[in-house]
C-alpha cells in the first residue's frame, strides 16, 4: 500500500464560512442576520472561496517535496536517445582507388518551407575500396559446383541446371570480401524459352558470411531476373568472407532459385550467361541523429569543490564514447572522466558527473565530517585552470525515427560521393523523460534497487539500460524453471501512411546484447532470462467505403489507410495510443468503428479481415476474429481500401 499523503490544512469552503459565522457571534453580536441574502455573508463567502484556493495550493507543496526527494535519491530524467540508421554513400563513378568518407559526415532529409531538415552524422570513417569479379560459375542443388574466369572466354554457361530446380545457383567470386559495400554486377545474359516475370523473378541474391548464406539487399535488377543484359546493384551484408567453392578461393556471391507461391511464373529453361564483371559503387555506414560539438570551452575553475558548469547545447547524448573534460592549459591537459556517482571516489580521482538532460557538468563535492574535517569525493581543478570538452554529441528524440529513403541530402562535401540514402527506416530514437514519467519511475527505482526480481523489475531495468526501446514486456518462460522471457520492441516510425516494415520491428543484436549485459548482473542467481522480439500476427483489412457527398474519394482512402495502420500498430496503436496490447485479439467490429469515425465516411459497406504471415505475406481465410498468442502483437500487412462516391 502507498503512504498516506499529508493534508496540511483540511478545511474547505463550508468549514471556513461556518468558522467566520461563529466568530461573528463573539466579535459582533449585534449582527444577527446570517442568511445568504445578507451582503456581509456574501463577503464572507467570497473570502472563504479565495482562502480555499490558497489551502489547495498549500496542499500541493508535498508534490514539490516529492520531486526533491527523488532528486536526493539520485533519480534523474532520462535524456533522449538518438535514432540510428545505415546510410548508403553512392559514388559518382566506380573509382580505381579507395574513397574515404570521413567520420561525422552529415546527411539529412530535404528541407521544406514548413519543416527543417533532420540531420544525421556518420559515426565512423567509411572506406570504399574497388572490387572486381574474378570468377563465375554454377552450383546445382544436386550436383558439383563449377567455376571459371569471369570473362567466360571459353563460351557462355547455363546459370542453373538445364531444367532449373529449387536451390540451383549462379555463383560469382569477388576479388576481396565486400561486406558493407554496394557492388554493381554487370551480367551479359539471356533467357531461353518461356521465362519468368522480370518484375518478380523467383531468385534471391546471397553472400557467404562464414557460417551461412546471408541475403543481399537488392537495390536494382536491370537484368529482370537474368532475362537480359544489365546490371544488378547489391548491398553486400557485413560479415562477408572468402571461402573455397568449386576448388577456388574467393569472396562468393550467389543468385539462387527459390520456391515461390503456386501460380507464379518460374524458369522453364536456364538463363545463358556470357560474361560477368563487378565494380564498387558505394558503401554503407552507420549514422546517428546527432550533431557533434568539438573543443567547447567550459570555463575557468574557481578552485572550490562542487563546481557546476553549463554546456552550450543540450541534451547530451550517450553515444557509447566516454565523456571527457580536459583541465590544464599550456599544452599540458589532464583528462577528467565521467562517473555515475561520486560515492566511493578517492580525493585524488579526476572525475565529473554529467546531467545530460539539463546539459551541465559537475565536479566533485566536499562534505564536512563530524570532527570538522572535509572529506573530498574527487579532485578539484586548480583555481584559474581552463577547462574544455574535446567532443560530445547533441540531439536525439522520436523525430529521428524517419522512414526508409528519407535521408537523401548529402550535407557535407565528400570527393567522388554523389548522393546518399537510408535503405531502411531509422530506429531507437526516443524523447526525453518527462517529470510525470519520472514520478512514476521513482518508486520503482527505489523498490528494485537495481535488482530484477519481478516481471515489472525486468521491464523497468530494460528501459533504463536501453531508453531507445519502445516497449518491454516480461512473461514467464514456458519451457524453463525460474525462467523469464523479456520481449523487446524497438522504437521505429512508419512511412507517410504509418506503414511499418516488418524487419524494422526486430531489435538489433547490439540492442539485445546491451540489455542482456545490463540485466545479467541484476537477475537472481539461477534465474534464466531470454531476451527476444515478440511474436507478430500479421493482419490484412480489405474494406469498401461509401463517401459522403462532395467528399474527396482519394482523400478518404488515404485517411482510411492511415487510420488502419495507426490503430493496428504495435507501438502507437490500440485504443489509448500506447501500442497494441499483448495478446489482445483483433475483431472485425472495431475495424468498422475505426473507419466509420473518419470524417467523410457515409457508410462502411464491407470489411474483410484476414490473418497474414508477416514474413511470407501469405494470407488466410476471412475471419471475424483473429486470436493472438499471449506474447504476440499485431502487425498491419498491406491493408486495402476501396472508396466509392455517395449518391
Amino acid at each position: 500500500m502507498t503512504l498516506p499523503t499529508p493534508n496540511l490544512d483540511d478545511r474547505r469552503f463550508q468549514d471556513l464560512v461556518d468558522d467566520a459565522k461563529r466568530l461573528i457571534a463573539l466579535r459582533c453580536p449585534e449582527w444577527s442576520d446570517h442568511n445568504v441574502s445578507d451582503p456581509g455573508v456574501t463577503l464572507i463567502e467570497a473570502f472563504a472561496f479565495m482562502t480555499d484556493e490558497l489551502l489547495y495550493r498549500l496542499n500541493r507543496v508535498p508534490d514539490k517535496l516529492y520531486l526533491s526527494f527523488l532528486e536526493l535519491l539520485g533519480v534523474e530524467l532520462f535524456p533522449p536517445s538518438a535514432a540510428t540508421a545505415d546510410v548508403v554513400m553512392w559514388l559518382s563513378a566506380p573509382m580505381p582507388e579507395p574513397v574515404v568518407v570521413p567520420a561525422r559526415t552529415e546527411v539529412g532529409t530535404p528541407r521544406t518551407e514548413d519543416r527543417a531538415s533532420i540531420v544525421f552524422s556518420t559515426v565512423e570513417e567509411l572506406v570504399i575500396p574497388p572490387r572486381s569479379a574474378d570468377l563465375v560459375g554454377t552450383a546445382p542443388a544436386d550436383g558439383e559446383a563449377w567455376a571459371g574466369r569471369a570473362s567466360l572466354k571459353d563460351g557462355p554457361i547455363d546459370a542453373f541446371a538445364q531444367t532449373p530446380a529449387i536451390g540451383d545457383a549462379l555463383i560469382v567470386g569477388l576479388s576481396e570480401p565486400s561486406g558493407g559495400l554496394a557492388v554493381s554486377l554487370a551480367i551479359d545474359c539471356t533467357v531461353r524459352g518461356v521465362g519468368v516475370d522480370p518484375l518478380d523473378p523467383p531468385i534471391a541474391w546471397e553472400a557467404w558470411t562464414g557460417s551461412a548464406w546471408a541475403p543481399c539487399d537488392v537495390v536494382a535488377d536491370g537484368t529482370g531476373g537474368l532475362n537480359r543484359p544489365g546490371e544488378v546493384v547489391l548491398i553486400v551484408p557485413r560479415g562477408h568472407v572468402a571461402s573455397v567453392v568449386a576448388g577456388e578461393r574467393s569472396a562468393w556471391l550467389r543468385c539462387r532459385v527459390i520456391e515461390v507461391p503456386e501460380g507464379t511464373p518460374t524458369y522453364s529453361a536456364s538463363p545463358l550467361v556470357r560474361s560477368a564483371s563487378a565494380e564498387t559503387v558505394g558503401g554503407v555506414v552507420a549514422a546517428v541523429h546527432a550533431a557533434t560539438v568539438l573543443d567547447e570551452v567550459l570555463g575557468l575553475s574557481e578552485g572550490v569543490p562542487g563546481q557546476e558548469f553549463p554546456l552550450e547545447g543540450r541534451p547530451v547524448l550517450d553515444d557509447g564514447e566516454p565523456f571527457v573534460v580536459e583541465v590544464g592549459g599550456g599544452g599540458d591537459w589532464e583528462s577528467w572522466t565521467e562517473v555515475d556517482s561520486f560515492a566511493g571516489c578517492d580525493p585524488a580521482d579526476r572525475v565529473v558527473r554529467v546531467d545530460r538532460t539539463r546539459g551541465t557538468v559537475s565536479f566533485p563535492p566536499a562534505v564536512r565530517e563530524p570532527d570538522g574535517s572535509l572529506r573530498r569525493f574527487g579532485a578539484v581543478p586548480p583555481k584559474g585552470a581552463p577547462m574544455r570538452i574535446p567532443r560530445y554529441r547533441l540531439g536525439g528524440g522520436t523525430a529521428g525515427n524517419i522512414s526508409a529513403g528519407a535521408l537523401s541530402v548529402l550535407r557535407s562535401t565528400v570527393p567522388f560521393v554523389s548522393g546518399t540514402v537510408n535503405r531502411r527506416a531509422a530506429h531507437d530514437g526516443s524523447d526525453g523523460e518527462t517529470i510525470d514519467e519520472a514520478r512514476v519511475r521513482g518508486p520503482l527505482a527505489v523498490r528494485t534497487r537495481d535488482r530484477a526480481v519481478t516481471a515489472e523489475d525486468y521491464e523497468h531495468l530494460a528501459r533504463s539500460a536501453a531508453p531507445g526501446i519502445a516497449r518491454a514486456h516480461c512473461v514467464p518462460a514456458a519451457d524453463a524453471v525460474n525462467g523469464a522471457r523479456l520481449l523487446v520492441v524497438p522504437s521505429v516510425s512508419g512511412d507517410a501512411e504509418g506503414r511499418l516494415a516488418f524487419a524494422d520491428l526486430l531489435p538489433s543484436e547490439e540492442l539485445l546484447q546491451a540489455i542482456s549485459d545490463d540485466l545479467d548482473a541484476r537477475r537472481p542467481v539461477g534465474a534464466r532470462l531470454v531476451i527476444e522480439p515478440p511474436a507478430y500476427q500479421g493482419i490484412t483489412v480489405v474494406a469498401k467505403l461509401v463517401a459522403r457527398p462532395r467528399a474527396s474519394v482519394e482523400g478518404l482512402r488515404e485517411q482510411a489507410l492511415a487510420a488502419l495502420y495507426r490503430h493496428f500498430d504495435p507501438i502507437v496503436g490500440g485504443a489509448d495510443g500506447t501500442g497494441w496490447p499483448f495478446g489482445r485479439p483483433v475483431l472485425a467490429g472495431e475495424v468498422y468503428s475505426v473507419l466509420q469515425s473518419l470524417r467523410g465516411t457515409e457508410l462502411v459497406d464491407e470489411v474483410l479481415l484476414f490473418g497474414a504471415d508477416p514474413v511470407t505475406g501469405k494470407r488466410g481465410e476471412p475471419a471475424q476474429r483473429i486470436v493472438l498468442d499471449p506474447d504476440a502483437l499485431v502487425f498491419s500487412f498491406e491493408h486495402k481500401v476501396r472508396v466509392v462516391s455517395g449518391v
